[in-house]
């Protein structure tokens, strides 16, 4: 029988949930790599016993680790991120330019046909590949080349945190940056272009045809419709039947539409899932109710999932990569808490349950689908 695999990054440690099919009943192993920040783990599509991992501390500084066991044992990798040639500088918060530094592992994204290459997305905001199994590491530089120089960080550093593969072509590449935007390579990441018409940042950007400078949240999309994007922005949620060429904003009827994260269904292309939080200064959910939101029609009409979620005196947050879906049957969605619940739902959100209550703050939830 078949089953899944949550992998669930934390402030103090990875956990890993584990269930068949049915996922009512989970086993949990944790945490590894206890008291670290576990920014990211993710594990290949092509093996499922190949998961990757990004570990850091304020202390020892970036780690990063391999398993081929499926998560029983690990090894450490390469940590060597240099980036390519002179690094320059990008804008500082006020404005004065900043030389790049390295400072952490925010993403790991594995290739979608070989399970020795990943792709790490950084802080300061670079996009790295590795075709060894992690063991070096080589920049794809040409990203820093579209205007680099104007790149801002966002309040939690300037980061590239979102990567998605095409199936369809493998040459392309989109990645997602606070706060710089999105971009999109059709070339394998030799060159870049930036993919932010029709987004609107009135306040930190009020230049309305800057290519750059908006600080995109999140980027979501169905491997069946490759041109299809949508993306959960600083405010706003946006979408593109372009592959980023235009955007329009699809928010619609939600409470709030500042929020995090953003997954799109594994069989229905047009139904997306968001989770509203109430503002850029008040970083919870809106009325004390934890709410994830569902759109059928890909955008604009939303309706709010809560049955076994809390609806009263919920002040928690979900961060960007803390939610997931599985590509089961009946579609299985995961999200994790700020508070340390992982929440998740066997019938595409109609119904929810905690996998676990109590486990450090939650930063990141993937998952895999075994055989």
């Amino acid at each position: 029988m078949s089953g899944v695999r949550v992998l669930v990054g934390t402030r103090k440690g990875a956990f890993i949930l584990t269930s068949d099919a049915k996922r009512q009943k989970w086993e949990v192993s944790g945490p590894h790599f206890a008291g670290w920040e576990i920014y990211h783990l993710k594990g290949s599509p092509v093996d499922p016993n190949r998961i990757y991992a990004s570990q850091s501390s304020g202390w020892f500084g970036q780690l990063m680790q391999r398993s081929d066991d499926g998560g029983k044992t690990w090894t450490p990798v390469g940590n060597k991120f240099g980036y390519e040639g002179i690094p320059g500088t990008h804008q500082w918060y006020d404005g004065t330019q900043h030389p790049w530094e390295f400072k952490r592992v925010w993403h790991l994204e594995p290739s979608l046909t070989d399970p020795d290459t990943v792709y790490a997305g950084v802080e300061d905001a670079a996009l790295f590949r590795s075709t060894d199994a992690g063991q070096t590491w080589h920049e794809l530089a040409g990203l820093r080349a579209v205007k680099g120089n104007l790149w801002q960080p966002g309040a939690g550093g300037m980061c590239l945190h979102t990567i998605i593969l095409d199936r369809h072509n493998p040459n392309r590449i989109f990645v997602a940056i606070s706060a710089a935007g999105a971009f999109r390579t059709d070339d394998g990441g030799v060159t870049w272009l930036p993919i932010n018409k029709g987004l609107k940042s009135p306040y930190e950007l009020p230049d309305t045809t800057a290519e750059v400078g908006h600080c995109v949240h999140n980027l979501a999309m169905h491997p069946s419709r490759p041109d299809v994007l949508f993306m959960q922005k600083h405010w706003d949620v946006m979408r593109s039947d372009d592959a980023g060429g235009m955007w329009h904003e699809v928010s619609g009827n939600l409470p709030s539409d500042f929020g995090f994260p953003i997954s799109v269904h594994a069989h229905e292309p047009n139904t997306v899932y968001v989770v509203p939080i109430k503002s850029d200064s008040e970083h919870f959910v809106p009325e004390g109710k934890l709410r994830v939101y569902r759109s059928r029609t890909g955008g604009n009409e939303w309706e709010a999932l809560t049955n076994g979620l809390p609806q009263q005196d919920c002040y928690v947050n979900v961060l960007r990569d803390a939610m997931a879906v599985d590509s089961l049957d009946s579609c299985g969605i995961y999200f994790g808490t700020s508070g340390g619940q992982v929440y998740a739902s066997a019938d595409s959100g109609d119904t929810w349950a905690p996998i676990v209550r109590d486990l450090p703050a939650v930063v990141s939830v993937e998952v895999q689908t075994l055989p």
